[in-house]
C-alpha cells in the first residue's frame, strides 16, 4: 500500500473511533513525524479527505472532522474522491433501440417500448479512468442528448423532477477486451473491475442501468457490525 493510502486509511479509522479531541486533527508536522513520512505525503492525504468531504481546514485554526461524514457508509471510491470539476465525460455512442426481454424486466417496460443505450468514457485529470455503458428508458427521458450525457446524469434526472432514492451496486473482476484496452490505453487482458449499477427512484423504478469498467479501481467503506445478521448466518452453518 502506498504511504499516502496508508495515512488516509489510518486517519479514517481514528476519525471513526473519535480519537481526535473536539474533532481537531494534529498539525501536519506532527502527523509527518507520527507516520514517518514527508509533509507532502500528509498534505496529499489531507487533500483527499477534504475532497471527499470528511475533513475541512479552517485558516488560522487547524484541520477538523466534519460531523456528518458517518451518515454514509461509502467513504470514497476512485471517482467520488475527485471533485466534479476534475472529471469529464466523452460520449462514444448514443442510440435508441427496442428493449430486450431482460431490459423490460429491469425497467418494467412493455415489449413495444424503446430504451436509450450509450457509451462514454470518464476522464479524470485528462486521463481516461473508466468506460461506462448505460441504458435508460426513452419514455422517461425522451430528450436525452449527447450533451446531457457529457454532463451529469443525476442532475438531468433531478431536473425532470424525479426523486433519486439509492443505488444497487455489484463488483466483479474482469480482464480488458481489445477495444477496452485501446480506449484505456493499456495492454489487452489487463485486470480491471466491472461495476454494475441499478439506479432507483423513490417509487422503486430503475431509471438507469450501467456497467462500468475501471482500471486501478479502489473503494473504501465503513461497515457497522451487524450482530443479529452474524448470528443468523452462523445458525445456517
Amino acid at each position: 500500500m502506498k504511504k499516502r493510502e496508508f495515512v488516509i486509511q489510518d486517519l479514517l479509522s481514528k476519525i471513526y473511533q473519535e480519537q481526535f479531541k473536539d474533532g481537531k486533527l494534529p498539525n501536519q508536522r506532527t502527523m509527518a513525524l507520527t507516520y514517518q513520512v514527508s509533509r507532502y505525503t500528509i498534505q496529499e492525504a489531507i487533500k483527499t479527505l477534504e475532497e471527499i468531504g470528511i475533513v475541512e481546514t479552517i485558516q488560522g485554526s487547524g484541520m477538523y472532522v466534519k460531523k456528518q461524514f458517518q451518515m454514509n457508509p461509502l467513504i470514497f471510491n476512485t471517482l467520488t474522491r475527485t471533485p466534479y470539476e476534475r472529471i469529464n465525460s466523452r460520449v462514444i455512442s448514443l442510440q435508441k433501440k427496442k428493449s430486450t426481454p431482460e431490459e423490460e424486466q429491469i425497467f418494467q417496460l412493455s415489449d413495444s417500448e424503446e430504451i436509450w443505450t450509450f457509451e462514454r468514457v470518464r476522464i479524470v485529470d485528462y486521463k481516461i479512468e473508466q468506460i461506462e455503458r448505460s441504458k435508460m428508458p426513452v419514455s422517461m427521458f425522451p430528450d436525452l442528448t449527447e450533451e446531457i450525457i457529457e454532463q451529469s446524469i443525476q442532475e438531468y434526472v433531478l431536473s425532470k423532477n424525479f426523486a433519486i432514492s439509492h443505488y444497487i451496486t455489484s463488483y466483479s473482476p474482469v480482464t480488458l477486451s481489445k477495444k477496452q484496452s485501446e480506449l484505456l490505453m493499456c495492454k489487452r487482458n489487463t485486470p480491471a473491475m466491472k461495476i454494475e449499477n441499478r439506479c432507483l427512484l423513490n417509487d422503486g423504478k430503475v431509471y438507469e442501468y450501467s456497467e462500468l469498467t475501471a482500471i486501478d479501481y479502489t473503494c473504501t467503506y465503513i461497515t457497522p457490525f451487524d450482530k443479529k445478521g452474524h448470528q443468523a448466518r452462523r445458525t445456517n452453518i
